[in-house]
């Protein structure tokens, strides 16, 4: 199964990690997920940014399936 990168130098994904991981964000399922690498990235730092990131910074996501009691 290949995994897909978003390389940041080139604004192009990869299949594969061909490039220096430095320049990497990935892995990703599909070739789509990674091509919006960048629109996840500025959706966390906003999110970040606003205070929704716990601790470890992790995202806070509300799961909109949860059931709450």
């Amino acid at each position: 199964m290949a995994d897909y990168w978003y390389n940041i130098n080139t604004g192009q994904v990869e299949e594969g990690a061909k490039s220096s991981w430095k320049h990497l964000l990935g892995p990703y399922t599909t070739h789509a997920e990674a091509s919006r690498a960048l629109d996840r990235v500025h959706r966390n730092n906003q999110r970040w940014e606003e205070g929704g990131v716990d601790d470890d910074g992790d995202a806070d996501v509300q799961d909109d399936d949860a059931q709450t009691s």
